[in-house]
């Protein structure tokens, strides 16, 4: 049926005036898509309103016996049809991969160790700095601990003020705290490493900064009793300590006269000193005009007063800025540091910050300044809104200004491009940010990021020479990923031929990645293309580009089902919303819209924003479209849904239905969280913690609220605070959710027995408090868990089986532990089987299983593993260490270098330490283990492996 579709829909298009590829050449002069296939514009939505207008029409003439009409109905396939006929197929000329805009490094076990030994020389003044290059690294791996965990690191070991302040908004802006209903931008959030108080501090002091910060804990003082001091006041300035004759001269100002005494005048600054007593006339006049040095009355007894008391905490704000402005003048430094604090902790808010912050620019006032920066930093991205911050910012000028301060560098910029370039990649701001950005570039790695960045940018940009340009600069700088960028920009400018024979010569100059063939395959065609794409898969299966190129292929040749199995492989392990697309797309092809629709909605739960068909249909129109088509389903059925999708480890398939409850229900915190959780499942960190933000702003109730946050805290590292919130739930209400968190992260965080005894008591008070039994499955399994952690396996065999009555059907796999720990491997076996058979998803089960059966069947069911996700190490692991024990040294170490090609991981990487420590190979044995300290500096095995083969290097 579906050629006949595809026939049909290729037909429509002749008669219609317009190829497929004259609708792909018409929307690249048009707005540029979020998804690589193409462009967008006018055109589409003038497609988008002549195709709502046909849903009307069917909508109209079908309304009175809408619900007795079947899912395939003829006149809803024509529509359908249509659509896609209008928007154009997919096709293979016009789908390219991006060029990534971190830095990439031809051998990243190299650059890791090269790292890592740079930090163990390095000062404590210059850590924090090695911290940022980790970050620039880590942004390109999937795992975003890595890059949060460096982030914190770099805030931890900061000495001065501005790093601490840049530092502290990057980690709220990385945990995306803005979008926190109710949270201000300057909240103390209980952590001194964000504490914007604890930001102004200047000084290195690690330990404290990873403390529960306490400034809730100090006293609140009440701002009604705080004394200004007027006019009135100042004219009187006598304090107890002081006689009328203890004055010895005074300033005038016009017709007034300030009383001061010398000797406290001169102690304000050198200026002052050598006007009052090193011979100037000055020194010998009791009475000093003063008119003419920009300083009020007013302003000019607060002087004396500070020149007595030294403090400025009882002046108004407009009287600390004359001080302020007369210390500048007269470099006094005291006076300047007190004016300084003070004005900084009257900055509160945007309003605050952006008055005072031309005050500080002006004077140079340090911390005056890093207060105002903070708030606007915080404030991110929307205070990029405001014309002034991004004059500020973005103008040659405005970092000059912030220079002249002590608040201009790297690290801010690189904070500043992170966010534009997540907002808008082709924006002026951006470029102007680059530019800035890269007139602080000084080593090598920051040139290297600088210009390559703007390279892409220029790339998305089409300005295609200028990307040219910066593309070469960035490999001038070291940086050969950036090879790739030139071959690109080569290509776009009509030279393909230079392009082929630019990554031909780096493929033969360097070691072989997956990406370089990825690229060249651009630049070839027939099966020398088919090659590259196939050795690209082979060195690097998690590019994606390969497998939607195999398959929109093979739906140009008619092949839809080995499409769709093709873009399976890697939807399999790495879920993106392109890929969801084009399955989606071949599904309506097939007339499968239950599966179209399951795979739209899961891309919107992925990206909202996401607009579909060469970026001219919302993905929520198309949705609408697809709904009409599939049989309607109220929320109760939903339910029901869900928890056949949940029980048989279809992930995908739950997203969808959470998508669809949401629509009927868009309130429901719990969906949003149940949503989360599918996300962590899949790898999709981002999108899962906006769904646990939104959760968090939805929630009905205190005692909810607390628990969601507790969970965006221990996602982002902050273990000890989500235990807080967890009791501070309880605290208000006992529920499921509350003890389940705080034993989750106990269980994550102590392993001792007694720790393990505690958790088990919170998870059976969760279990007595009311929830839906797809949380309660996963509570069982966690208690038999711990359960088996105490050596109680009969407790845990009643917890598995309890599970699994209520359909949780990962409990299979740890009841197959359980089995394997009473040396009954056949059962664990069979148990392992049965998973296999009912889970969808079945990577982990295949691995799993293979520690129950004989040699030949675990490298089957490994086998199996690797194809199904090949970013599990396991295998990799098992393989090599097989290999070492048949003495088959250089294979073993070839199986373990392969995937750390593509995934480095430390425990790969510490396995291969230890392979060539038995080799006797200390040089590789340290580059190996030093790699793995870079990602994990206190792993105790590979520390040991590393002093080890150190000391038997200098040996």
């Amino acid at each position: 049926m579906q050629h006949n579709i595809f026939a049909t829909m290729r037909s429509l298009n002749m008669i219609e005036g317009c190829k497929g590829t004259q609708i792909y050449a018409f929307n690249q002069s048009g707005k540029t898509t979020t998804n690589g296939y193409g462009g967008g514009g006018g055109v589409g939505e003038k497609f988008l309103q002549h195709l709502h207008e046909r849903v009307s029409s069917v909508r109209s003439k079908s309304n009175r016996n809408y619900q007795a009409m079947q899912p395939k109905d003829s006149v809803k396939s024509a529509v359908l049809v249509e659509a896609l006929a209008s928007y154009g197929l997919p096709q293979t000329d016009f789908i390219e991969p991006q060029i990534e805009s971190y830095l990439k490094s031809v051998n990243f076990v190299e650059t890791l160790a090269d790292v890592y030994r740079r930090m163990e020389g390095c000062s404590k003044f210059e850590i924090s700095g090695m911290y940022l290059e980790q970050c620039a690294i880590f942004k390109g791996l999937s795992d975003p601990k890595l890059f949060r965990k460096c982030l914190k690191s770099g805030r931890e070991h900061a000495v001065d003020v501005h790093s601490k302040v840049v530092l502290s908004a990057w980690l709220r802006f990385d945990r995306r705290e803005d979008e926190l209903i109710g949270v201000s931008a300057m909240d103390c959030c209980g952590r001194s490493i964000e504490c914007p108080r604890s930001s102004l501090v200047s000084g290195y002091n690690p330990e404290l900064a990873i403390d529960p910060c306490l400034c809730h804990q100090r006293p609140v003082q009440d701002e009604d009793t705080e004394v200004y001091i007027g006019d009135e006041e100042c004219s009187t300035s006598i304090s107890h300590d002081y006689e009328e004759e203890d004055y010895d001269m005074s300033f005038c100002m016009g017709e007034e006269e300030i009383r001061c005494r010398r000797f406290n005048m001169a102690s304000l600054s050198r200026p002052f000193e050598v006007m009052l007593y090193d011979g100037f006339m000055e020194s010998r006049r009791e009475k000093i005009n003063f008119s003419q040095n920009g300083i009020s009355a007013k302003g000019m007894k607060a002087a004396e007063m500070f020149s007595r008391m030294k403090s400025v905490e009882s002046f108004d704000p407009d009287t600390v800025l004359e001080l302020l402005s007369l210390a500048n003048k007269f470099c006094c430094n005291e006076m300047k540091s007190a004016c300084d604090v003070y004005l900084a902790s009257l900055v509160f808010d945007m309003d605050s910050a952006m008055l005072l912050i031309e005050y500080g620019l002006e004077e140079t006032a340090y911390v005056l300044v890093a207060a105002c920066l903070q708030v606007l930093l915080r404030e991110l991205p929307n205070s990029m809104h405001n014309p002034n911050v991004s004059r500020l910012f973005c103008s040659s000028e405005g970092k000059d200004r912030l220079a002249s301060a002590g608040h201009a560098s790297f690290l801010l910029y690189y904070f500043l491009t992170r966010t534009a370039m997540e907002e808008d990649m082709k924006s002026n701001t951006t470029v102007m940010l680059l530019e800035r950005l890269g007139e602080f570039s000084s080593l090598g790695w920051q040139k290297q990021l600088v210009f390559h960045q703007l390279g892409c940018v220029m790339l998305e940009r089409k300005e295609y020479k200028d990307a040219q340009k910066w593309f070469e600069a960035a490999v001038e700088a070291g940086h050969v990923y950036s090879i790739a960028g030139i071959a690109r920009a080569k290509y776009k400018r009509g030279h393909m031929y230079k392009a082929y024979k630019l990554m031909n010569s780096l493929i033969s100059d360097c070691t072989p990645c997956g990406w370089m063939y990825q690229e060249r395959s651009l630049y070839c065609h027939g099966k020398e293309k088919m090659m590259d794409l196939s050795t690209a898969t082979e060195l690097d299966p998690t590019l994606s580009y390969p497998y939607k190129y195999r398959s929109i292929s093979m739906v140009e040749e008619n092949r839809t089902e080995a499409a769709i199995s093709e873009i399976d492989k890697i939807i399999g392990f790495k879920v993106s919303p392109d890929c969801l697309e084009l399955r989606a797309w071949f599904l309506i092809a097939l007339e499968d819209y239950e599966g179209a629709l399951r795979d739209v909605r899961a891309l919107l739960t992925l990206d909202p924003q996401y607009v579909m068909f060469h970026g001219k249909l919302q993905g929520d129109k198309l949705v609408e479209l697809l709904r009409h088509t599939v049989q309607q389903r109220n929320q109760a059925d939903c339910w029901m849904q869900l928890y056949d999708r949940w029980s048989s480890v279809d992930d995908i398939g739950s997203l969808g239905v959470v998508h669809h409850m949401l629509v009927n229900d868009p309130g429901k915190s719990l969906l949003l969280f149940r949503q989360s959780l599918l996300l962590l499942r899949l790898n999709c960190h981002r999108a899962a913690m906006r769904s646990l933000r939104e959760a968090r702003n939805q929630a009905a109730s205190e005692h909810e609220r607390l628990v969601y946050e507790g969970w965006i805290l221990y996602d982002t590292g902050y273990r000890e605070e989500a235990i807080s919130k967890a009791e501070e739930s309880i605290s208000i209400q006992r529920s499921f959710e509350a003890f389940f968190l705080k034993a989750y992260v106990l269980s994550e965080t102590n392993s001792d027995s007694e720790s393990s005894l505690y958790v088990i008591q919170l998870l059976e008070e969760a279990l007595r408090c009311p929830s839906d039994g797809l949380r309660k499955g996963q509570a069982l399994s966690n208690l038999a868990s711990i359960y088996v952690d105490v050596d109680k396996l009969d407790n845990a065999i009643d917890c598995y089986v309890n599970a699994l009555t209520i359909k949780h059907t990962r409990a299979h796999q740890g009841l197959a532990r359980v089995y394997h720990l009473k040396n009954q491997r056949k059962a664990a076996y069979d148990e392992m089987t049965k998973l296999i058979e009912k889970a969808s998803y079945n990577a982990s089960a295949y691995e799993k299983r293979s520690e129950y059966c004989d040699r030949e069947l675990a490298r089957s069911d490994l086998t199996m593993a690797t194809k199904l996700d090949p970013l599990r190490t396991y295998p990799y692991r098992y393989k090599a260490a097989v290999l070492m024990d048949d003495h088959k040294e250089s294979e073993a170490i070839s199986e373990l270098t392969k995937v750390i090609a593509f995934k480095p991981d430390l425990h790969l990487l510490h396995l291969r330490a230890a392979f060539h420590d038995s080799m006797n190979e200390p040089t590789s044995t340290i580059r190996d283990c030093e790699a793995a300290l870079c990602l994990d500096s206190s792993h105790a095995d590979t520390l040991e492996l590393y002093s080890k083969a150190r000391q038997r290097s200098n040996e």
